[in-house]
């Protein structure tokens, strides 16, 4: 057995049972209240009926006070008071009330008739030694007693029931909805990765919980397919370098003189270009895994776009390209650095390194919507639509590219460091070629 705090039922159950006890608590405050204000009310009752008897006109009290009992007596009504008045000795003198004076003078809670009545009475001490007794009947007193107990009785059992029903009921429902997101859970676990957390759109607590793990399911998809995207392509695009490298190795071994020493330049060449791709491979996963971000800091970027630029103009201009820049002044971002600044040389060295001469290379940095975004395009020949869409994969490079140096890994790293930055890489819209990035929001 579990403790009851433990489950949505025993939470709803101690819920329900402190709501209860305060109902009880609550109902036993009243009924003590409303008792005591009703023994006020008969106290005041039989206390002024004194007064006025005592205020009866006579040269002779005590007869004065009986003539009073008698005529009040003589008129019916169900809720009347009752009377006694005796003399020094014990002796009737006036009144219907079938009860013994009591020897106490003053208000009495029980006085007990001889029929078996119990009322409450006032009993006042005359002069000539007589005493006076007006009694109220407790019966209406009694009988409230007794509906103010059975209903709140009544309402106690109704919120214990009602209580332990929606106890019922919430655990019940709490429940069906967790076997719904446990049978996706072990459907996922079976190894159907595209399965997802149920979402009924009634934007519950438990439809925000599952929309989270459906993102984080979806990021840990994402990683996978770029797992097996890796491994695909790292068989495929290594292959030939590998079998280059295994070509130039049996040319040194059975080579000689000046044939050996190129092929082992070769090779060195070769491998040392394997050792990049695979440095810029694990560059990659190291960003998509974020751990970078725990070293974000406070960047200018502005500042550091600027002296960037100006490091690629001299050989932009050698390769007969043009760059202007549009940088807006004191932009800072949250993030790293040197990640930053390699997002951006890539972008450069995209442009000038896939574009002919007389290429114009812009770049424009600036906030939008508090989000800061960079781009760097070009009016260069671009690349075909059915390029478009795989150019931010690993080693995916557009046909007119191949001629050129580079593994197709600079836009996977460039989309990489601006996902770790709570930010996207898209393409722009022809003519020419141009990346948009955005980068989070921008650091007041």
């Amino acid at each position: 057995m579990r403790p009851l705090g433990h489950s949505t039922f025993g939470l709803a159950m101690l819920v329900s049972l402190a709501l209860t006890l305060g109902a009880v608590g609550i109902g036993a405050v009243s009924y003590e209240v409303t008792h005591e204000a009703l023994e006020q009310q008969l106290d005041h009752r039989t206390a002024t009926e004194t007064r006025a008897l005592l205020a009866e006109p006579g040269s002779e009290r005590t007869a004065a006070i009986a003539s009073g009992i008698s005529r009040r007596e003589a008129i019916p009504g169900p809720e009347h008071l009752e009377y006694l008045l005796v003399d020094a000795k014990g002796h009737h003198l006036a009144g219907q009330l079938d009860a013994v004076a009591p020897q106490q003078t003053g208000h009495a809670e029980f006085l007990h008739y001889h029929d078996g009545r119990i009322g409450q009475s006032l009993t006042t001490r005359l002069a000539d030694g007589a005493t006076l007794v007006v009694s109220a009947d407790r019966a209406v007193l009694d009988q409230t007693d007794r509906h103010l107990l059975l209903l709140f009785t009544t309402a106690f059992g109704t919120m214990l029931l009602l209580g332990l029903g929606g106890a019922w009921t919430l655990g019940a429902l709490t429940r069906a909805r967790l076997r719904k997101m446990d049978r996706a859970a072990l459907a996922i676990i079976g190894g159907d990765l595209t399965h997802r957390m149920p979402i009924d759109g009634s934007d519950s607590e438990f439809d925000r919980l599952s929309a989270t793990l459906n993102r984080m399911l979806d990021r840990i998809a994402a990683l996978m397919s770029n797992l097996r995207q890796v491994s695909s392509d790292v068989a495929h695009d290594l292959r030939t370098p590998l079998t280059r490298l295994r070509n130039r190795l049996d040319e040194a071994a059975t080579g000689t003189g000046e044939q050996r020493d190129a092929a082992i330049e070769a090779a060195t060449h070769q491998a040392d270009e394997l050792l990049e791709i695979f440095a810029a491979l694990l560059r990659i996963s190291e960003v998509e895994g974020l751990g970078v971000r725990r070293q974000f800091r406070e960047v200018a970027l502005s500042e550091a776009l600027l002296e960037l630029a100006d490091t690629y103009k001299p050989d932009a201009e050698a390769g007969g390209h043009s760059i202007e820049t549009d940088i807006a002044p004191e932009i800072r971002v949250l993030g790293d650095r040197r990640l930053l600044i390699q997002l951006a040389a890539n972008l450069f060295d995209n442009a000038l390194r896939h574009t002919p001469p007389g290429t114009h290379i812009h770049v424009a940095l600036g906030v939008e919507d508090g989000i800061v975004r960079l781009s760097i395009c070009d009016d260069g020949p671009g690349v075909p639509d059915a390029a478009r869409g795989r150019l931010f994969e690993r080693f995916s490079r557009a046909e007119q590219s191949r001629s050129s140096t580079g593994h197709g890994l600079g836009l996977a790293l460039v989309a990489a460091i601006a996902a770790a930055h709570r930010g996207e890489a898209t393409l722009l819209p022809g003519p020419g070629f141009g990346i948009a990035v955005s980068l989070g929001p921008t650091v007041a």
